[in-house]
């Protein structure tokens, strides 16, 4: 007999993530996950609807202190995010590398860019308001200013693997709207959850406040019109849902937003036109910002 025991390897539980805990599905339900030659990866969460609406609940409960947070401080939250992915950077490349189907080299690569990504919209928070807003010219004598507004909630139809990046496009769309004060709701990859399920763990040490992103997997077709539809949330990032469930999701999905009056960001009509590996740009940082404009008399 040998003297060393055979030993069992402590799987992964994966769980949501909803108002900075880690909830199991509502239903109790979980879904399996495979790499690109169909070998089992993980269980998942197959979150419901009913997990979509204790999201936005969560977020919705988050705004009034995430928003009054000053810009330099949500900067230096999202700069404590990027330590910390830095620190699990070997653990992502290895998730993204079986979500994506792509050697390790390239996801080590991706991963840093989704680091850097972190970095660069930390670098924003303070500077976004600069070019949002500014001093408008009256004719009378009066002071005219006008200022730029987090949104509110914002429901996130993340990008797909096989579209997009599993953690790089899922950082591209969730880290501008935090940037500039709202709370997100992200339906998670269906097809590639385990880097979005993994960063929740990143954002609950990384003094991002509970709620200010909410992380739920499942089927795309649950979660989406749950969040274009709800009441309570005031804009919808539809960037993955033409690659989910084909061209017409998102027309119904942006028709679900319509009756609520939200902002809508709509996807790439070619979802392989969309290369997360591009400069970002400052298109999404002002996407989901109101506008506020104050009058204000001179002194004499």
């Amino acid at each position: 007999m040998s003297d060393v025991a055979t030993r069992l390897d402590v799987l992964k539980t994966y769980k949501l993530y909803v108002g900075g805990k880690f909830p199991r599905s509502e239903s109790g339900r979980v879904y399996e996950v495979t790499d690109s030659k169909g070998a089992w990866l993980a269980n998942v969460p197959l979150g419901t609807r009913k997990d979509a609406r204790d999201a936005v609940v969560a977020a919705r409960k988050a705004v009034k202190g995430w928003a009054g947070t000053t810009a330099y401080n949500r900067g230096q939250v999202l700069y404590r995010v990027a330590e910390m992915l830095q620190g699990r950077r070997e653990q992502f490349a290895a998730e993204v590398a079986v979500s994506e189907g792509i050697g390790p080299k390239k996801a080590a690569a991706l991963v840093d860019a989704a680091i850097d990504r972190w970095v660069w919209y930390a670098g924003w928070t303070d500077k976004v308001a600069q070019i949002a807003g500014g001093a408008n010219p009256v004719a009378g004598p009066f002071f005219n200013l006008s200022t730029p507004e987090p949104t509110g909630v914002v429901g996130i139809v993340a990008p797909q693997a096989g579209y997009g990046h599993s953690l790089l496009g899922l950082v591209s769309v969730i880290a501008p709207a935090i940037a500039t004060g709202n709370t997100v709701v992200v339906a998670a990859a269906a097809d590639a959850p385990l880097p979005a399920l993994s960063l929740g763990e990143v954002l609950a040490t990384s003094d991002v406040p509970g709620g200010v992103v909410n992380l739920v997997s499942g089927r795309t077709a649950d979660i989406a019109p749950t969040l274009a539809s709800h009441q309570d949330v005031n804009a919808l990032d539809l960037t993955g849902a033409i690659a989910t469930d084909g061209p017409g999701a998102a027309q119904a999905l942006e028709a679900a937003a319509a009756d609520t009056l939200k902002r809508v960001v709509r996807p790439e009509l070619d979802p392989f036109a969309q290369d997360w590996t591009n400069a970002p740009g400052t298109d999404r940082l002002l996407s989901f910002l109101e506008t506020k404009t104050v009058w204000h008399p001179m002194g004499i």
